[in-house]
């Protein structure tokens, strides 16, 4: 069965309620739990004529809020008895994220939330979840 879970989280209800999965998960297995938060990268360009945040004070400012995210994680795993790890990492797209981590950690599921989006609007918007299904070997629970 599983014993190392990755789950990524970015604060959101729909992330939680995997969080809660997870740790559920491996309460049940005897596994522990790496949490993840992916970083935004820069988003202007250093030959913009206006930048709205400089560069140190965005990355500060996203790295607080991914801290914060991974540290109700920790404390909701380590209530449970779960140990968990925290790491971040920064990418173009979560979904690469999420995939590096798995496996440099390795972490022999991940288990991640989908908003279940369906149609049109799932080929307009994309899923990270469905990026990490289709570019990874690592077996993905999808949480809903």
């Amino acid at each position: 069965m599983f014993k190392h879970i990755l789950v990524p989280t970015d604060g959101s209800a729909l992330s939680q309620k995997a969080i809660d999965g997870a740790i559920d998960l491996a309460q049940s297995v005897g596994a522990r739990i790496t949490a993840y938060a992916c970083l935004p990268q820069y988003p202007y360009s250093p030959f913009a004529d206006v930048a709205v945040e400089p560069p140190d004070d965005f990355h500060a400012r996203a790295e607080n809020e991914a801290r914060e995210h991974l540290r109700a994680v920790e404390r909701a795993a380590a209530e449970a008895g779960v140990t968990c790890d925290s790491v971040t990492s920064v990418e173009a797209a979560p979904y690469l994220g999420i995939i590096d981590t798995a496996e440099h950690q390795g972490c022999d599921v991940i288990l991640m939330a989908s908003h279940g989006r369906r149609g049109l609007g799932s080929l307009l918007i994309g899923s990270e979840t469905q990026r990490v299904l289709t570019h990874t070997k690592i077996p993905v629970i999808v949480y809903r």
